[in-house]
């Protein structure tokens, strides 16, 4: 079992609860403040979990920075009152920060049972098989 500082469990908590604010703000047509608080939950959570240093680190490296000034670009059209740009925005900046993580999660992902031979039918096949195994989402 991986042991967990408190922070760490603070930072869970909060990442969680911004997903899910998140989630809840897009379901209820894009409702400003759930998704603000969101945000800064997940934002807020994501410190705490790997520590403001390493999030600075994360977020404000050279080669991606394009893809960060996309997420808090979004991040702060969101807060300003422009919901459905700033969750376009941010999507399309999230997908650029993690896309090195999509070939390990589709790896992962396929290993599952029920899961991985949902994976494998023919449409889904395809697509996943460009997600996991392109390095580059343009």
């Amino acid at each position: 079992m991986i042991s967990l500082t408190d922070s760490q469990k603070i930072g869970m908590g909060l990442t969680g609860f911004g997903v899910f604010f998140l989630f809840f703000g897009m379901m209820l047509f894009f409702d400003k403040a759930l998704l603000a608080i969101g945000n800064i939950l997940f934002v807020s959570g994501l410190s705490f979990v790997i520590g403001l240093e390493r999030t600075f680190r994360f977020f404000f490296q050279r080669h991606k920075a394009k893809a960060t000034s996309f997420f808090l670009g979004g991040v702060f059209v969101v807060l300003i009152g422009w919901p459905i740009i700033g969750v376009v925005l941010e999507i399309y900046g999230f997908f650029l920060l993690f896309r090195g993580f999509f070939p390990v999660a589709v790896g992962f992902i396929r290993r599952i049972p029920v899961l991985g031979s949902l994976l494998s039918l023919p449409g889904i096949r395809t697509l996943v098989d460009q997600i996991g195994e392109s390095n580059t989402m343009v």
